[in-house]
């Protein structure tokens, strides 16, 4: 049986069609699948690895943590790694041959002190800052950074091999903002190119300049969210609407369902008070596993949705550490261990991670990404038969494996 009563089933295969339906978008361009942040709560190397066999021949990771991870998986695709302090392990870096941006002199320094110890030479990409206002080296130091950076190529120390930057208002596709940064960035590059620089990739789209902004894909586009099925601009578009399909469902099983008469308070506050007798069902996730608790549900007020069997409810109460309720309503026969789900495909009109951001007033980025650790990552692959070995089902799966 399984020790933790939800999960987070996550299919490979989605995820290896969002890569192809990105690389169809991106036309000429090569994909790196962004796989930050635990692959954006999806798990790092399966997510990785199915993200190579849709056709991303790179992978973005933020942490230096992340980038060794995928090379001592026996990952060789190219990997850029980009945020990072002082004193951080480039010779590390260097020595697996993952590729380092650099967004300031000093980083330039560590680095190249990183590759001489490392005895063997760096690929580097200069961070530009064109207008987000974050990590890079802003215009005015630019061509200083990038004198530097030839000089240290020019003694074997490292490869200049890309300029890369990244948008402010990406998912809103007109905003003068884009523009400005495209003429800054194509800017940058006029420059390095001016001073010697051969570069092998320029890159600034993320997933939703991956979708909406041909005309900035350069060599390389760096997708993130819509690797894993979400859309990048809701406001746009769907999933479908991108040929996207999301790759995680969160599903969990009642622990507790029971009757209560009209007038009960529900969970902490008593923000929702049922409107007659009733059946209460608990759930065992709780904003300690990542549940926001800004999608929680009071009376006169809607929470964030689930599925329980074919119907769709809401959350009923605030959100606790561990737990929310449902109000499952009058003659409910639903008993605990029947299956919730969280979120999922949106197939049959389920619940997306889109409709609790939503409910949160946040982004489906934030949903999938802040899963505790502790809900169970069970990786699954619809594209591929099953065997007579194989479980069936992904919650027959989880208690197959006793986790």
């Amino acid at each position: 049986m399984s020790i933790f009563p939800a999960r987070a089933v996550v299919d490979l295969a989605a995820i290896r069609g969002n890569v192809r339906a990105l690389a169809a978008h991106a036309g000429n361009a090569q994909v790196m699948a962004v796989v930050k942040a635990d692959a954006y709560g999806h798990g790092l190397v399966p997510a990785a690895r199915a993200a190579l066999e849709g056709g991303a021949t790179w992978l973005g990771t933020a942490q230096i943590g992340e980038a060794l991870t995928l090379r001592a998986a026996g990952l060789d695709a190219r990997v850029l790694t980009w945020l990072y302090a002082p004193g951080a392990p480039l010779e590390q870096v260097v020595a697996a041959d993952v590729d380092v941006s650099v967004a300031a002199p000093w980083a330039l320094g560590e680095v190249a002190d990183g590759a001489r110890r490392a005895g063997r030479t760096a690929r580097v990409h200069v961070k530009v800052d064109t207008g987000l206002g974050r990590n890079g080296v802003t215009p005015d130091r630019l061509e200083a950074l990038l004198d530097a950076a030839l000089r240290l190529q020019a003694e074997g120390v490292l490869d200049m091999v890309g300029i890369w930057s990244h948008f402010a208002f990406a998912d809103e596709p007109t905003h003068p903002t884009v523009l400005a940064q495209a003429e800054v960035f194509a800017g940058a590059i006029a420059l390095a190119e001016s001073l010697g620089a051969h570069l092998e990739v320029r890159h600034i789209a993320n997933s939703a300049a991956t979708l909406t902004n041909p005309a900035v894909h350069y060599d390389l586009v760096r997708p993130g969210i819509a690797v894993y099925g979400l859309s990048p601009v809701p406001q746009l578009g769907g999933p479908a609407d991108f040929g996207l399909v999301p790759a995680m469902t969160l599903e969990a099983e009642l622990a507790t369902v029971k009757t209560v008469g009209g007038g009960q308070g529900v969970s902490y506050g008593h923000a929702y008070v049922t409107p007659g007798p009733t059946t209460l069902g608990v759930v065992p996730l709780g904003y300690a596993d990542g549940i926001p608790r800004h999608a929680s549900g009071s009376t006169g007020r809607l929470g964030a949705p689930v599925r329980v069997g074919e119907r769709r409810l809401e959350v009923a109460g605030r959100v606790c550490m561990d737990q929310f309720v449902l109000d499952l309503g009058p003659g409910a026969r639903e008993v605990a261990g029947d299956r919730v789900e969280l979120f999922g495909t949106g197939a049959d009109s389920g619940p997306t991670a889109e409709d609790w951001a939503r409910a949160a007033g946040t982004i489906s980025y934030e949903i999938v990404t802040r899963l505790g650790s502790q809900v169970p990552r069970v990786h699954v692959d619809s594209e591929r038969p099953h065997t007579d070995d194989d479980v069936a089902t992904p919650t027959a799966a989880i208690r197959a494996v006793g986790r």
